[in-house]
């Protein structure tokens, strides 16, 4: 078998979904396998996930319903043992892959017998390249870099600005260190032989410690130009207390590791960083909750959209449910002309949202890719019955329900 696909969920019913069905498209010249492991959802993700792709049609997805979140780690080394392919990789839910990203994946896999991971060009919702697709080694210096503002005032500097190595052509494969584990692509053997993930990180940090563990073993890790669109945590509130706690803290596990003569060092400004942050994030948190005591009527605008496909009726009638205005472009990839979806474009509209259906994610993906990227990526497909837009997502099941 050439692949195994594990994709570890917590509610993220609709983007989970999406990523299964790009999965399939991009795997039809592979044999492979995919593992859904549930991290006790509350959005009912297991049995969702069991009556849309059923057994008889799709024989080589397995769900695992978890019935407490074990964290990232130990439900991705769970599948691992239960996994066949030449090459696992480890996949978040809320991706979009092209219909070329696993075939160009495991061609560049089978070309560089050294490889020990490789990761791929993330896009944002806007299809902005993601910073995090290709990052270095997070050595005390790199971090103090990171942490002190150095590598964002110098981006493209080899002294400063190693942790997200921006003096790389983002068009061109490279060497790397550090793979993200929003994608992350292992030849089994190498991890057989040096491990998977280290349970004792719970969320974040596990895919920088694996990828430094490769590179200690001999082994190399690679970026791609495969474009996928990345939602970047959708189930993740990256404002509150509890996620400024959990992603420092795997920094401070990973410091003590593999760094463990400068643990004193170390600790104490990722300990003040995290105070600092945390009370941040609590400030935050506490503005909010007396806007909504001091407005609790008021509700933010929806911003109207484009549609563009073929299905304008049917994505017209979903957005009515809650959702915003829609204008709607008849097209396909074939007669896709953007000037005229520019003279109905709203003053005031920055998603676009493309019918699946009708259009190739590949197709997709570079057209965000190569714009100006003022203009926000949302998706529609028959098969679905789904409208994603930013943090607006809206299915015909809800009507139905």
């Amino acid at each position: 078998m050439d692949l195994s696909i594990i994709i570890v969920s917590y509610n993220v019913r609709a983007f989970i979904e999406q990523c299964l069905l790009s999965v399939y498209a991009a795997g039809k010249d592979l044999s492979f396998e995919v593992f859904v492991v549930d991290n006790a959802s509350k959005d009912n993700t297991p049995q969702f996930l069991n009556e849309r792709f059923p057994k008889e049609q799709y024989p080589n997805l397995h769900v695992v319903a978890n019935t407490r979140n074990v964290g990232f780690g130990r439900a991705n080394n769970y599948a691992v043992e239960r996994s066949k392919g030449d090459y696992i990789l480890f996949l978040n839910p809320d991706t979009l892959l092209t219909e070329n990203t696993l075939r160009e994946s495991v061609e560049f896999a089978r070309q560089h017998p050294d490889l020990g991971a490789l990761g791929t060009m993330m896009l944002h919702t806007n299809g902005r390249f993601a910073y995090e697709s290709r990052r270095g080694l997070a050595t005390p210096w790199t971090a103090f870099c990171k942490m002190s503002g150095l590598a964002s005032l110098f981006p493209k500097s080899k002294v400063f600005g190693r942790y997200y190595m921006r003096y790389l052509d983002k068009n061109e494969a490279s060497e790397i260190e550090i793979v993200s584990g929003a994608y992350m692509m292992i030849p089994r053997k190498a991890l057989m032989e040096h491990g998977a993930f280290d349970e004792q990180f719970f969320m974040y940090g596990e895919d920088i410690d694996l990828s430094y563990r490769l590179l200690k073993a001999g082994l190399k890790n690679y970026y791609i130009p495969s474009p996928i669109l990345h939602y970047k945590g959708e189930s993740t509130h990256k404002s509150t207390y509890r996620y400024v706690h959990v992603f420092y803290g795997a920094m401070l596990i990973f410091f003590k590791k593999h760094y463990h003569h400068y643990a004193l060092t170390i600790s104490i400004p990722i300990k003040l960083a995290i105070f600092v942050k945390a009370m941040l994030a609590l400030m935050w948190y506490q503005i909010g909750r007396f806007k909504k005591f001091i407005l609790p009527n008021s509700r933010e605008k929806v911003a109207p959209q484009v549609y563009i496909g073929r299905h304008g009726a049917e994505v017209k009638a979903l957005a009515e449910q809650d959702g915003p205005s829609i204008v709607c472009v008849e097209a396909d990839e074939k007669t896709f002309d953007f000037q005229k979806v520019k003279a109905v474009l709203p003053a005031d509209c920055i998603h676009l949202i493309f019918d699946l259906t009708d259009f190739s994610r590949d197709f997709v993906l570079n057209f965000f890719k190569d714009s100006d990227h003022k203009l926000y990526i949302g998706t529609y497909s028959t098969e679905t019955k789904t409208l994603i837009s930013g943090n607006f997502t809206v299915t015909h099941r809800q009507k139905e329900q």
